[in-house]
């Protein structure tokens, strides 16, 4: 069995988190996280015996002028669970509810949110266990989940049942999916942060814990389920993104493209980051440059591809620099310093930059799609491939191919529609007191939807790219990365090219670009 993630609320990775919540690794807490989160707990008990502090001793938003009667700190914080639990709209997917508890068990470790380490305990124990909270989708926009673990708060204490879900099944990175669909084909394409694979493995959930007074606004004072979602949606993308280069490389040998816009001395003369990386795995792929190019210069589908592809890559870094710091982040409102007995309130929840950093991955990742889909329609064009037009077999007028460009361009306009910035919204509330949301939750859905339809794009473009290899009877060469991606789609992948349905080889396509992501 494989090693426990370690949470210690310091260097917990977004990788860490995905792992956890699809892979279903395990989590142990470290010690040091564990001894700060008890000298918060001592800090916070300490410091709100001697004055006012918010949501303690006082109501929450607008309410913050009223304060608590005395003896009566732990019904408030019932009622302030109870109040809160009111989530609506469906329910979360089991794998976006782990990642919650991941993300919201490593934060208390952190030590500012004045929370036993009981709390962070639990959480480890229903992740462990196969016990979920039940979560509903809709209720937060950039000020904290409050509605998500508020129900997770009442779960913790025993009002609310745990739920009964398959946990996910450990898995190595980069395996196919293994469910199969009708036929033993592999079911319909979607974005691995929804999928969860393997049989039950459950045991008996936390005991409830019991809530002293400053428990429940401590608790909920995060954006677990946000951060966790926009951790999975980087994973699903980071991912994707490989694999990208590894497509892109066979679409270029199909139509016999130039090398030279991978070449390093153009992109030093102008060296961003991400487009130096993309033009370098390019020469990875291909192992070397074509010697005798087929055009003088190819559409912008393959010549621009460094400088669209490593926008993006630069954005999906940039919100991975932005989940290491919220996943490992002390952000609760009030904070409590155990080295200095002290207590701020502040704005620190706010999810500013998660949410713009995801608008701006989604918005880079719609770019690298568009040429996704444009290389697909160069595979269509007999000018490009010396092939019949659209990869069709030897029937008169055979449609062949065709229908993929369709398919990806309404998964194209998908992308289209979830890559509109969240952070456009506003919103007033708590009679004024909240005057400003990032709508980050907004976000980081709309990145895993995001996520979902690249992933169907690219599959069209790579089952395209195959087609037309076979159909030329040519290859890159076997020793070459390019040359192993072949060979691993040309072995999966239906070797049929009469006029059929194609929706089962983009199934196909869909789930074997997590193994090409790996090559």
């Amino acid at each position: 069995m494989a090693s426990p993630i370690i949470l210690d609320g310091v260097r917990t990775r977004p990788a860490d988190i995905a792992d956890i919540a699809i892979a279903g690794a395990r989590v142990s807490l470290d010690p040091g996280g564990l001894d700060r989160a008890l000298a918060s707990y001592k800090a916070a008990k300490e410091i709100a015996a001697r004055r006012p502090v918010y949501g303690r001793t006082t109501g929450v938003g607008a309410n913050r002028t009223e304060a608590v009667a005395a003896g009566e700190e732990d019904v408030h914080g019932l009622r302030l669970l109870r109040s809160h639990a009111g989530g609506i709209g469906p329910r979360e997917p089991d794998v976006h509810v782990r990642a919650m508890l991941a993300v919201r068990a490593n934060q208390i470790l952190a030590g500012g949110a004045g929370l036993r380490p009981a709390f962070a305990e639990a959480l480890a124990r229903a992740l462990n266990s196969g016990n979920l909270p039940e979560i509903r989708e809709v209720g937060a926009i950039g000020t904290g989940d409050l509605t998500a673990l508020a129900e997770t708060g009442l779960t913790l204490i025993g009002e609310r049942p745990w739920a009964v879900h398959p946990m996910p099944a450990p898995a190595r990175t980069g395996e196919p999916h293994p469910q199969g669909g009708e036929g033993g084909a592999p079911p319909p394409a979607e974005p691995t942060a929804r999928r969860h694979t393997g049989p039950l493995r459950r045991s008996a959930p936390p005991e409830p814990l019991r809530l002293e007074a400053g428990d429940a606004l401590a608790f909920c004072s995060s954006s677990a389920m946000t951060i966790g979602q926009a951790a999975l949606a980087w994973s699903e993308i980071a991912t994707l993104l490989r694999a990208a280069g590894a497509t892109a490389a066979l679409s270029l040998f199909a139509v016999d493209g130039g090398t030279e816009p991978y070449d390093a001395r153009v992109h030093a003369g102008r060296p961003h980051p991400g487009a130096v990386a993309a033009a370098a795995e390019m020469r990875r792929l291909l192992g070397g440059p074509r010697a005798t190019p087929s055009r003088v210069q190819d559409p912008f589908g393959y010549r621009c591809l460094p400088q669209v592809h490593g926008a993006a890559t630069e954005a999906a870094d940039a919100l991975e620099r932005v989940l290491g710091v919220e996943i490992n982040a002390a952000a609760e409102n009030p904070l409590f310093s155990a080295a200095g007995g002290t207590v701020h309130h502040h704005g620190g929840f706010h999810q500013a930059a998660l949410g713009l950093a995801l608008d701006h991955l989604r918005l880079a990742l719609l770019q690298a799609a568009h040429l996704s889909a444009a290389r697909l329609a160069t595979l269509m064009e007999p000018g490009y491939t010396g092939l019949r037009p659209f990869l069709a077999g030897d029937a008169p007028a055979a449609s062949g191919a065709m229908i993929l460009e369709y398919s990806a361009n309404s998964a194209l306009a998908r992308l289209r529609g979830a890559a509109q910035p969240a952070s456009l919204g506003h919103a007033v509330l708590s009679r004024g007191m909240e005057d400003h949301a990032s709508f980050a939750p907004q976000s980081a859905r709309q990145t895993l939807d995001a996520a979902g339809c690249y992933r169907l794009v690219l599959a069209c473009e790579l089952v395209a790219a195959v087609r037309a290899l076979r159909l030329r009877g040519t290859a890159p060469g076997p020793s070459t990365p390019a040359g192993a991606a072949f060979a691993l789609a040309a072995a999966r992948l239906d070797p049929r090219d009469e006029d059929r349905p194609l929706g089962s080889d983009v199934d196909t396509a869909a789930h074997l670009l997590d193994t090409l992501a790996v090559l």
